[in-house]
């Protein structure tokens, strides 16, 4: 299958002479602006270009501004890679780990043991306990847990990979247990990443593509993001008693599909396939998702998931989902705001409970997409409803003609303000 997220809009870097390296030693360890790893670096090396380190090792070495540069190959770990509390960047002068030149990097987890996790507590890939990282063009695939979580703040993950973890790919949430409520990670930024094929061995319930939930501060923002063919739910924001309301998390200009079960089928009887699930355990959290899509997911396309707020959902697009069982929109309670929505084609009629500000929104009834003032859609409004999902040239999501308003549509200038349109946009 020809791959999808090939990272083609990770610019080369430019070469950096090691003449151009700077440090200083903070106790043991020297602080550089540039450290270099390789697949077989040697953890004791300088980490030139010439004398490569290994990653464990460059965490610690690079400095605030500095960057990690990894040369390409794949990068074989049986153990967790942690970014430890307190190991921060600064704003204005973040530490960096990104590849060297144009070629892949992989960090590869696939060799870590794997238990029932209901007995044991499997490791993760790469944790992100401080501050202020940004992590850019990297895959990580194969993790027994989560394959990048974040429980710093501040932090920017770019244009990664996260596939073939036994848990959610990508994850937001506290650094350790005891971690306090003013502790749990906020402000970070998830951005231009995929998260795919994510399958958990012991039930298959709770791989998601993306998840900010359980105990995550305010300010975490996903922006053009792809999420499918993951076991559970493409987006997971759940919230449980236990731990209470997490922070609002705002979702921009991404995309969930097929999720339900991995490309390969692998999927269980209790792999919920929402493409985005917005709560639970009926804890009132206002988050906001804004021009994005969801199509051909096993159940729900957006749904409250028992959260009894008030989400604020604009320009979202949802098509054929449900393709097992579900609706495009289901939200059966709360005082949610619904702001040029468009269902299509889904399996069930939609349920919303809430505002339909200035009736703006388009719902699937009855077998037919319909709005309070009498607006119907149909195939005809689209340029084209065959899936396509790839990338531009500078990493943004690109859906082509599939489901852009075709010329002459109604939907084109009938939402709210006047003049806005209906459905998410990608052009």
């Amino acid at each position: 299958m020809k791959r999808l997220f090939q990272r083609f809009f990770i610019c080369a870097l430019s070469v950096l002479s090691v003449a151009s390296l700077t440090g200083t030693v903070i106790g043991n360890a020297a602080q550089s602006s540039a450290v270099y790893v390789s697949p077989n670096g040697a953890a004791g090396s300088s980490g030139t270009l010439e004398n490569p380190v290994t990653l464990y090792a460059a965490v610690t070495m690079v400095s605030p501004g500095g960057t990690i540069y990894m040369l390409p190959g794949t990068y074989r770990y049986t153990d967790r890679l942690v970014i430890e509390r307190g190991n921060d960047g600064s704003s204005g002068c973040m530490k960096t780990i990104r590849p060297y030149g144009e070629g892949d990097v992989v960090l590869d987890f696939s060799s870590q043991p794997y238990g029932d996790p209901s007995k044991t507590n499997n490791p993760r890939g790469l944790q992100i306990n401080g501050s202020y990282w940004h992590i850019l063009g990297l895959e990580v695939k194969g993790s027994a847990d989560n394959g990048i979580y974040v429980a710093g703040n501040h932090n920017v993950i770019e244009s990664c990979e996260t596939d073939q973890n036994r848990d959610t790919g990508l994850q937001i949430g506290r650094y350790e247990p005891s971690a306090e409520k003013d502790e749990w990670p906020s402000d970070n930024l998830i951005l231009k990443c995929a998260s795919h094929d994510n399958f958990d061995p012991d039930n298959g319930e709770d791989a998601d593509g993306f998840a900010c939930k359980l105990t995550a501060g305010n300010g975490n923002v996903f922006r053009q993001c792809i999420a499918c063919y993951n076991t559970d739910d493409g987006w997971d924001l759940y919230t449980k008693k236990s731990t209470g309301a997490i922070g609002p998390v705002t979702i921009e200009s991404c995309v969930a599909y097929s999720n339900g079960s991995t490309s390969s089928g692998q999927g269980t009887s209790n792999s919920d396939g929402n493409g985005f699930k917005l709560g639970g355990s009926e804890i009132a959290v206002s988050h906001i998702v804004k021009n994005c899509v969801s199509f051909n997911n096993s159940k729900h396309g957006f749904t409250y998931n028992s959260n009894p707020g008030s989400i604020t959902l604009q320009n979202c697009t949802a098509f054929h989902n449900g393709t097992k069982s579900g609706r495009n929109f289901s939200f059966d309670k709360g005082s949610h705001r619904f702001i040029n929505c468009l269902s299509y084609e889904g399996k069930s009629s939609d349920k919303v409970s809430g505002t339909d500000v200035d009736s703006s929104s388009v719902w699937w009834q009855n077998g037919r997409s319909v709005n309070a003032k009498g607006l119907v859609c149909s195939g005809a409004d689209f340029v084209s409803l065959t899936p396509s999902v790839t990338w531009n040239s500078d990493g943004t999501i690109c859906l082509g003609n599939f489901l852009k308003l075709k010329g002459g549509s109604d939907l084109i200038g009938s939402g709210s303000p006047a003049g806005t349109n209906i459905g998410a946009d990608f052009s």
